[in-house]
């Protein structure tokens, strides 16, 4: 029979969630999949956590993501509900999805990515050339490092002129994780904005970039609307970096953690491939799914999700199930890590995983290569962490060689 269970606060398990979540998620897990909770934020919310259960929620329909024709978008976002930044395949569901992801794919493909691999490798030597010359030899490497690269290759990508990039930054920052409602507000009005006369510019000169490839790319007849373009862009560019920051400052605080593992692999590269996917694994870049809306009252694991909740799927916690992973808190770099879902699961599955992963491949053997001493220089408890429940990763993480 199913139930309607207590709410629990997540800081009230564990005041240290935001830094470490993964033993309050391993303990509702050992309760059951379906959990009311109360974010740090202080928001309400349903938690699905374990391996199976959020596979399965990643592809129930009636776990929706078309906030804009099912929800009340002022529940999860502080824009409008017909905001173009809110335009992408993020935000729907099937047959809308379906349409836009074909477009955009036709534009952002294989072949495209692929192609970027020596860009991106000198846009790494540049950054660790720059390192390699502070005479003090010390850094923040999200800063120097894990942030610039993956932010350059998106927005060269997509055609964005460099002077731009910073503003993308806070933007993208608000977007993710906001400081204030007024700010995120802010961030939704400044980047479509500035992305209407990007696209404008694009489409009188087209140039060899996925923006523009994108304004015309047609599909039996079928293109993109203006709004479709802004939002793609946003989602693009906000999609395109972060999971590449996050991911090379979480592999490299698990690297530092685990010196045994660091030896191990800065004395043979080619553990590199394996020991990015238990990167992923172990402590991805994406903590939870961004917001899924129940359409009607949805049952799992005995417990009745109630029409008209906010759903969080865990990736975090699916991916420390011991029911899929044998002794999942251990980091090992030879562990067959397959079968993770840090890039989500089904047909919102990331678009731009192979481009994570060709990024971090180029990143890591760069830096491991070139600064071979490498090592933290922070106390992990006292790094500045991303807020919210979405990213998982630190502001900062100093280093030094």
């Amino acid at each position: 029979m199913a139930t309607q269970p207590a709410m629990i606060d997540l800081l009230e398990l564990s005041p240290d969630f935001v830094r470490d979540p993964y033993p309050v998620y391993a303990l509702l897990r050992s309760r059951g999949p379906v959990h009311h909770v109360r974010t740090p934020d202080g928001e309400e919310t349903w938690l699905v956590v374990g391996h199976e259960a959020c596979r399965t929620a990643f592809t129930d329909p009636r776990l929706s993501r078309d906030w804009r024709n099912h929800g009340d978008m002022g529940q999860i976002i502080n824009a409008d509900q017909d905001h173009p930044a809110l335009a992408h395949m993020l935000m729907s569901d099937p047959p809308d999805h379906t349409r836009l992801r074909r477009l955009v794919a036709r534009a952002f493909t294989p072949r495209r990515i692929e192609a970027l691999a020596p860009r991106i490798q000198e846009i790494t030597d540049e950054l660790l050339d720059a390192m390699e010359a502070m005479p003090e030899r010390r850094t923040d490497l999200v800063d120097a490092f894990a942030f610039p690269l993956p932010m350059t290759v998106i927005c060269e990508l997509l055609g964005v002129p460099a002077l731009d990039r910073e503003a993308f930054r806070d933007w993208s920052n608000e977007m993710v994780a906001r400081t204030s409602p007024e700010a995120e507000a802010a961030a939704y009005e400044a980047m479509p904005r500035y992305l209407s006369q990007l696209i404008d510019a694009k489409r009188a000169a087209p140039g060899d970039d996925l923006l523009s490839a994108m304004i015309h790319a047609v599909d039996d007849g079928d293109r993109l609307s203006p709004a479709e373009l802004i939002g793609m862009c946003v989602l693009l560019l906000i999609a395109g970096h972060e999971t590449t920051v996050n991911m090379i400052g979480n592999g490299m605080r698990a690297l530092f953690a685990h010196p045994g593992q660091f030896a191990d692999l800065r004395a043979d590269l080619g553990l590199l491939d394996g020991a990015i996917e238990e990167m992923l694994r172990y402590d991805g870049p994406v903590e939870t799914c961004t917001q899924r809306l129940a359409l009607e009252d949805v049952e799992m694991g005995g417990v009745v999700i109630p029409a008209r909740s906010t759903v969080l799927i865990t990736m975090a916690d699916a991916d420390r199930d011991p029911a899929r992973f044998e002794d999942p808190d251990r980091f090992d770099i030879r562990r067959d890590a397959r079968g993770h879902i840090a890039f989500g699961h089904g047909l919102h599955y990331c678009l731009g995983a192979p481009l994570a992963r060709l990024e971090g491949r180029i990143a890591l053997r760069s830096l491991l290569e070139r600064f071979p001493g490498l090592r933290g220089e922070a106390d992990e408890a006292k790094l500045p962490w991303v807020p919210g429940m979405l990213i998982r990763g630190v502001r900062e993480l100093p280093v030094r060689w």
